[in-house]
């Protein structure tokens, strides 16, 4: 699936690069996201009006627009056609950055704690029983690395099963044909499969925390001309948050409204918020943003692409695309910096200066 895609990256390049070299001051901004447990918050301070209300504080426009299929949200956002896109860290590097778009990690906002899942049909079944399954799942995403990492620790390797594309908006309706035997998907996919019968979660991301990271992305070359957007984007986002771990009826409308657009219910959502670790502080997601670990995962997650050819044309090593962190910290090619994790507009959250 992700050599059309990659195509599709690439042929929106000439564009999205263009874009950026010509990036200049500006007042009106959009950023998209699609349905998961953890970026939920993004619908709500929309249509609550939280994003206008700091949007109006630094005087720009921010329109935030929900997509119906994940990747191609990452697809039209490395096209130029938003400045900002809701999307996990291996693909903002294997998409955007692979694709030459210079993009920052503005917020990680949580990492999958038990949200994303592998199911095998039937009772009792085991990791093991994986071994020469075919798996439903979005190619060569983060749930193909999710599921890479679960067969690493039953002692399988890729080779031990087929992968069988789904896209993240047909996978829930694939696995319910008799043709479909396993899937990895995410939430609120995977709340919908584990309520059909019949079928046993065998791996779920709790199991290797802090390495599938949910995170808002940006354009870089927009978000430095353009610093207002980084601080309406992060300011509303805790605002949100903050409202959601309040425990006032303001609070029940809120994450009603978010189980509503998810299609479940209140303690639908709930149980998959249990399953999102979510920074819903500043603080919080400062601290992640700033250890040493997440290096450590992001080097992990370059070595999995370059395996699976991911990392661009061209890319000879795992260290083909250069990430920067915090403290100075460069992995890869410092040559070729495509992808930032830039904590400076959390630090200014933490320190109640937006």
């Amino acid at each position: 699936m992700r050599k059309p895609l990659l195509s599709l990256a690439v042929a929106g390049l000439a564009l999205a690069l263009s874009c950026s070299a010509l990036a200049e001051k500006k007042d009106k901004f959009s950023v998209c996201w699609t349905l998961y447990a953890g970026w939920m918050p993004w619908g709500y301070a929309s249509s609550a009006g939280i994003i206008d209300k700091w949007a109006k504080k630094y005087g720009i426009d921010v329109e935030v627009v929900q997509l119906n299929d994940y990747v191609e949200s990452i697809n039209q956002y490395t096209a130029g056609q938003f400045d900002g896109c809701a999307m996990t860290n291996m693909d903002a590097l294997t998409i955007p950055a692979a694709g030459g778009v210079d993009s920052t990690a503005l917020i990680v906002g949580d990492y999958s704690n038990g949200n994303d899942g592998l199911l095998i049909k039937g009772e009792g079944k085991t990791l093991a029983d994986l071994k020469g399954q075919t798996v439903n799942l979005v190619e060569l995403s983060v749930s193909h690395y999710f599921l890479a990492r679960a067969l690493e620790k039953a002692g399988l390797s890729e080779r031990d099963v087929k992968v069988v594309n789904t896209s993240d908006a047909d996978i829930v309706a694939a696995y319910a044909t008799p043709d479909v035997k396993a899937a990895a998907t995410w939430n609120p996919m995977l709340a919908e499969i584990r309520r059909q019968p019949g079928s046993t979660q065998v791996f779920d991301s709790s199991q290797i925390p802090g390495e599938i990271l949910d995170m808002l992305v940006v354009n870089t070359q927009t978000l430095k001309d353009n610093p207002a957007l980084g601080k309406v984007l992060v300011g509303a986002w805790f605002e949100i948050l903050g409202l959601m771990q309040s425990g006032t009826p303001a609070a029940t409308e809120a994450l009603t409204s978010m189980a509503k657009a998810s299609g479940t219910d209140l303690a639908g959502y709930q149980a998959q918020l249990a399953t999102t670790k979510l920074f819903y502080t500043p603080q919080e997601a400062l601290a992640f943003a700033t250890s040493p670990s997440l290096p450590e995962t992001m080097t992990r997650v370059a070595r999995f692409s370059f395996e699976h050819g991911i990392l661009g044309e061209g890319a000879r090593s795992p260290e083909a695309i250069g990430m920067s962190f915090a403290k100075g910290v460069v992995t890869g090619d410092s040559g070729n910096l495509k992808l930032h994790f830039d904590p400076s507009y959390v630090q200014l959250a933490a320190d109640g200066k937006l």
